[in-house]
């Protein structure tokens, strides 16, 4: 079987020769080969590099990091601007919304260190901010471009399922991009009835891009806010979040097409509750040592029928751990198979810069010797 045929075969229900394995090397491969993470565009064509790195090392395909199905398109009373400026602080990418109401803006600072974008201002302080917001996001209207995914998988082709990137959630936008943890969490108790209407209209027309992607030529619809139950606790979660996924799970399903949901933080209560609102899987899955729950309690928590994809912490690609302890990682994450075929290996959340070359190939060689059914 071929990687593809192997996650399709997981997202159907059936059990594949072994565990399909998949790593998202977008960030590790363009640090090795100083290739500039612009945050500013989107990815419009296929990463051929990117795609023939990861022929080569035999590893499954799946996230077109940066790339997207669909456009966004706000009527004539609403400017949205991304601009990019280098400073004395370095490199700085703004976001700005303008509506009649007022306008708002963000930026991220470029850090080489880490080799990503950190927050240097958050867009949403005030009740009348959180209004233009609103306003802006309600009127958004969204088109169709299913041509890039197309080019994106036949570039792919039998090494993997190129997910389509759907949207955050209301409350995803708002914790990941535009107020912070701190200012939305005080939002919820100081401001709870606006907080509830505001993503309450947002989510509304935020499902518009769900409806649109049921119509695209992919089999897998990739969702998420970034979770993390230390963030969104599963209360948190079933107030503010769970409407919204369960919902659009049920379109997804709808239509015949599978949903994934990105969960690459904190495990424990979320697991069982993605599993009861109908999701098919959970990616960039981070278990101990790095999350807080061991594989066997990931499957205990998941049930049998969520399908778990990831298992290996970023940690443990680093030189920091051995060798010998990253094997262990991966044959602790490849025993739950055991229990249930709903599993797919895979990085817990993506490979790190700086990762050391030969343990890519290493985890493709543990995944075929000992990942087989």
């Amino acid at each position: 079987m071929t990687e593809r045929e192997r996650m399709l075969a997981v997202y159907r229900g059936g059990t594949p020769d072994r565990v399909p394995f998949f790593l998202d090397l977008s960030h590790w491969f363009n640090h090795k080969h100083k290739i500039p993470f612009d945050l500013s565009r989107s990815a419009t064509e296929p990463d051929l590099p990117l795609i023939e790195y990861h022929r080569k090392t035999g590893s499954g395909f799946y996230l077109a990091n940066l790339a997207s199905c669909y456009d966004t398109v706000f009527p004539n009373d609403v400017a949205s601007t991304v601009s990019k400026e280098t400073s004395a602080n370095g490199i700085e990418i703004t976001w700005r919304i303008e509506t009649p109401l007022g306008s708002i803006e963000r930026r991220r600072r470029w850090e080489e260190q880490s080799y990503s974008w950190g927050i240097s201002k958050w867009g949403i302080y005030t009740e009348q901010d959180l209004r233009v917001f609103e306003y802006a996001m309600t009127r958004a209207r969204f088109t169709p471009a299913f041509d890039r995914h197309d080019q994106w998988q036949q570039a792919v082709g039998g090494l993997g399922v190129v997910y389509m990137p759907s949207t955050y959630s209301a409350m995803g936008f708002l914790l990941s991009l535009w107020m912070g943890i701190e200012g939305t969490v005080h939002a919820t108790a100081d401001i709870p009835e606006t907080m509830a209407n505001v993503v309450g209209a947002i989510n509304e027309n935020l499902l518009a891009i769900i409806d649109l992607l049921c119509q695209g030529p992919g089999e897998v619809i990739i969702m998420g806010d970034n979770f993390s139950s230390d963030i969104q606790s599963p209360r948190f979660f079933r107030q503010w979040s769970a409407p919204f996924y369960q919902e659009a799970f049920k379109r997804i399903k709808a239509a015949g097409k599978h949903s994934a949901v990105h969960v690459d933080g904190r495990l424990r209560g979320l697991l069982k509750e993605f599993a009861q609102i109908g999701a098919d899987c959970i990616d960039a899955v981070t278990p101990y040592p790095g999350g807080d729950i061991t594989p066997s309690e990931c499957r205990e928590e998941a049930g049998p029928g969520l399908i778990l994809s990831g298992g290996i912490p970023p940690a443990l690609w680093t030189e920091v751990h051995s060798d010998d302890e990253f094997r262990k990682s991966v044959l602790d994450w490849l025993e739950i198979r055991k229990t249930s075929p709903r599993l797919i290996a895979a990085a817990g959340d993506q490979v790190p810069p700086g990762a050391p070359e030969h343990r890519i190939e290493m985890m493709r060689d543990m995944v075929e010797k000992h990942g087989m059914y």
